[in-house]
């Protein structure tokens, strides 16, 4: 049996597959909000609980909003402040009396995609994540490609590529730089286009919904966005040339990128013809635990 738990800021879920990836039980509960050590005792629990439910012990992965540092063994990068700097991985493994293979959200909802997914078939997958934030995870024939620095697939904290004169300088990012491409594509970036151009103050998910009902504005900032993912996914291709990109968070849903995209990412590609596919994710929001869970594949 696979345990595969998704740590983010607000919920914490849990997924046991078997070896054939058929779901065994799933439970979800909140967060503790800022608390640390009671982060790692409802993981614990939730583990324990699990084990009892289904009378057998599992292998545990777990997906989390950072990554572990290569020189200290400790989380970094984690939105979820009270992480960073946390020996996460060490007393989880304490707690749970076993070795806990962690790793990143992004590489989490990527290799879910690449194994049992949308791009099953793929021998590089790209899963790019377009939500609250925009990150990313690498994956080579079913393997996270982690990186010397823990950082490959940080592909939102690089700069919009071929930036127009009104896209410059961009704005502020939380990491300290301006004109990331989490500044743009992020749910919270299409609606800062909207309001600067409009005044109009709406979520992303309403924009795509408007667009569809013939609204001008929406469907104009919807435009731009398709163009700028266009540009940032062929930065992508470029360097990684992978045989599929799949998008996951909530951007995801919006049916017409996986059309738009593709006509628009060749004019940036250094290539006669682009052959890479653009897919939804087949297990949506249940794709980073699945992927947790599919950390233990070896």
């Amino acid at each position: 049996m696979r345990i595969g738990i998704d740590l983010g800021g607000t919920k914490i879920e849990l997924i046991a597959l078997d070896d054939t990836g058929r779901e065994l039980l799933r439970r979800r509960v909140a967060t503790p909000q800022g608390d640390y050590r009671a982060t790692v005792r409802v993981i614990a629990d939730l583990v324990a609980q699990t084990e009892t439910d289904l009378g057998q012990r599992g292998r545990v992965g777990i997906g989390t909003p950072g990554a572990v540092s290569q020189v200290t063994g400790r989380m970094k990068n984690c939105n979820s402040t009270c992480l960073n700097g946390q020996p996460l991985a060490n007393d989880l493994q304490a707690a749970l009396g076993r070795e806990v293979r962690l790793v990143n959200d992004a590489n989490c909802f990527a290799l879910s995609e690449a194994t049992d997914g949308a791009a099953a078939d793929a021998a590089v997958v790209f899963g790019a994540i377009l939500g609250t934030g925009c990150g990313a995870g690498l994956v080579v024939n079913r393997h996270i490609l982690t990186g010397a620095n823990a950082i490959a697939g940080e592909w939102g904290h690089n700069p919009l590529p071929w930036p127009r004169d009104e896209e410059r300088p961009g704005a502020a990012c939380y990491c300290g730089r301006r004109g990331c491409l989490e500044t743009w594509l992020s749910g919270p970036g299409l609606s800062r286009d909207l309001r600067a151009l409009t005044g109009i103050e709406l979520a992303a998910a309403t924009i795509a919904e408007r667009a569809a009902g013939g609204d001008v504005a929406c469907d104009a900032a919807l435009r731009r966005y398709e163009d700028r993912l266009a540009r940032g996914l062929a930065q992508v291709i470029n360097i990684l040339d992978p045989e599929v990109i799949v998008l996951g968070g909530g951007l995801a849903n919006v049916a017409r990128l996986y059309d738009n995209v593709p006509r628009l990412w060749g004019r940036y590609v250094f290539s006669d013809a682009v052959v890479t596919r653009l897919l939804p994710p087949k297990w949506g929001d249940s794709s980073g635990v699945r992927g947790a869970a599919w950390l233990w594949n070896d």
